[in-house]
Parts: C-alpha cells; sequence; structure tokens
C-alpha cells in the first residue's frame, strides 16, 4: 500500500486528498476555454489557485473535450512553455496534460512534476520520453480518442473494462522499468463514456482502482453533471464538489478540479466530519 508519490521535485503525502487546479491554456476547452489563453493571463490564474489552496497545478495547451480538434505539438509546447517558466517556482508541482512524447520530454526538461497523459503513454516514444525523468506519471483510461470517443461507447462491464485497462497499463509501465512510487491511475470521467457509465465507475470507484496505485479523478463541470443538474458547464459548482466528495469518500487521491478554493473548503469540513465520527468511535 501507498502513502507517497514520487512526483518530480516533491515528495507528496497521500494522507488526504489533494486538490489540482486545472489551468487550460486553450482556446476551446469546454468550460474555460480562452479565458486563460494568454500565458500571462494562465500564469496569474495558477497562481491564484495556489493562493486559494491548491496542492498541484495541471497545465495543458490542447482540448480534449468531446469532438475537440487535434494540435501540433509545437504549437501545444509554445503555449504551454511560459507558463511552465511562470508556475516553475510557485511552491507546488506542476503536472503537464499532454498525449505528446516531444512535449512531454520539453515540459520535464522545463521543470515539469508529472506527465498526464489522456491516452495511457501508448504513442510510439511516449515511455522513453518520460522513463528516465523523475516525474510521476498519470495513466488515464480512454475508448477511442477525442474526436470520436463519444460516439456510441459500449462496454460488456464497464467497471471490469477500465479495471483491467488501467491494471494492464501500470503492469506496462512497470516492465518499462518506472517505479511504482510514480504511477497514478485515473478512469478517465467522460472520456469514451455515456452517463451511466461515468456514475457506475464513481459508485464502484474501490473495485475499480484497486489498492497498488493511487488515483486521479477529473469530475470537475463535466456533461455527467449537467446530465443530472441540467446546469451549463460554468453553473455547475455544488454537482462538481458533490461528486469530488463521492470520490473522496470512495478512496480518491488526487481531484483536478476548476473551482479550487470551494473544493478546499468543502474537503476540509468532509474531513473534519471523518475525523469526528473517528474520535466517537475511540471513545466508545
Amino acid at each position: 500500500m501507498f502513502s507517497t508519490l514520487r512526483c518530480g521535485r516533491f515528495q507528496l503525502s497521500l494522507e488526504r486528498p489533494l486538490v489540482m487546479g486545472i489551468v487550460n491554456v486553450t482556446p476551446d476547452s469546454f468550460s474555460d476555454g480562452n479565458v486563460h489563453f494568454q500565458a500571462d493571463q494562465a500564469i496569474a490564474h495558477g497562481l491564484r489557485l495556489i493562493a486559494e489552496g491548491a496542492d498541484m497545478l495541471d497545465i495543458g495547451g490542447e482540448s480534449t473535450r468531446p469532438g475537440a480538434q487535434a494540435v501540433a505539438a509545437d504549437e501545444e509546447w509554445r503555449r504551454i512553455q511560459p507558463v511552465i517558466q511562470g508556475l516553475r517556482d510557485g511552491g507546488v508541482p506542476l503536472s503537464v496534460d499532454t498525449c505528446k512524447p516531444d512535449v512531454m520530454r520539453l515540459s520535464v526538461q522545463a521543470g515539469a512534476d508529472m506527465i498526464n497523459d489522456i491516452g495511457g503513454f501508448t504513442a510510439p516514444g511516449a515511455l522513453d520520453a518520460v522513463r528516465d525523468a523523475g516525474c510521476a506519471l498519470c495513466l488515464m483510461h480512454m475508448r477511442g480518442e477525442p474526436r470520436t470517443m463519444q460516439k456510441d461507447p459500449v462496454y460488456a462491464d464497464v467497471v471490469a473494462d477500465v479495471r483491467d485497462y488501467l491494471a494492464a497499463g501500470a503492469r506496462r509501465l512497470r516492465d518499462a522499468g518506472i517505479a511504482a512510487d510514480r504511477i497514478v491511475l485515473d478512469p478517465g470521467f467522460g472520456f469514451g463514456k455515456t452517463v451511466a457509465h461515468n456514475y457506475a465507475l464513481l459508485r464502484h470507484l474501490p473495485q475499480v482502482m484497486g489498492n497498488d496505485y493511487p488515483s486521479l479523478l477529473g469530475l470537475s463541470r463535466k456533461s455527467m453533471i449537467g446530465a443530472i443538474t441540467g446546469r451549463p458547464a460554468t453553473q455547475r459548482l455544488g454537482g462538481s464538489i458533490a461528486a469530488a466528495l463521492a470520490g473522496a469518500t470512495r478512496g480518491a487521491h488526487i481531484l483536478r478540479v476548476h473551482d479550487v478554493a470551494d473544493t478546499v473548503d468543502a474537503l476540509r469540513i468532509w474531513a473534519a466530519v471523518e475525523q469526528s465520527c473517528i474520535e466517537q468511535g475511540v471513545r466508545a
């Protein structure tokens, strides 16, 4: 069983859920596209998230929303390079959300502490780009690719299928020489899954994730929340916090969110309640 994550320049304790703030340097992300597209805006946003209590930041230069168009590696790097540089001394680990080996390599050279790959490090050269970098690796499950992933996704058993994919992916990383304490797994909410699939994965999260590696959940503002609340992406704060707490209750280790301050507050109250229950049990 793990208690820490080796994450580039940092050794992170996993004794409580960590909050990863999202910094999208894109014109077309589903929730905040073009809001922080300029480097100075993205850096200011990242610093604000750190001040709000973010334990980590996740920087992305290519939208992965359903139907999103691919971005060339040189353009993706042009977007994120100054943001990595501007946030590198912010005191928290920097994750880079990319599936391109060239961007992975440049990112870790520039100071990134984690590579967050929706493609599961399956692209040719991806493992070579990160094997000796010392950064953490987040391997995510996705059915298909962003442009087509939501076109009628079908599973025989979504819980078993995602569980088996993540376990096999972790074995592949280990076989490539990557230490277990660098690996994080993400079930990939919204990536080639229906609303019912997403909620089945969240409900059965302990069975999906197992006990060998920490988990990262990206639930914030997603369509699975809008499907229940009927609200657009910018009005899904309450639903996003409820989803985050459902994940924390089921053992999630890292929560990737847009709304850091509110999520941090919610987790503090949740932790206080849980601790109170533990203390009452001890006294009893």
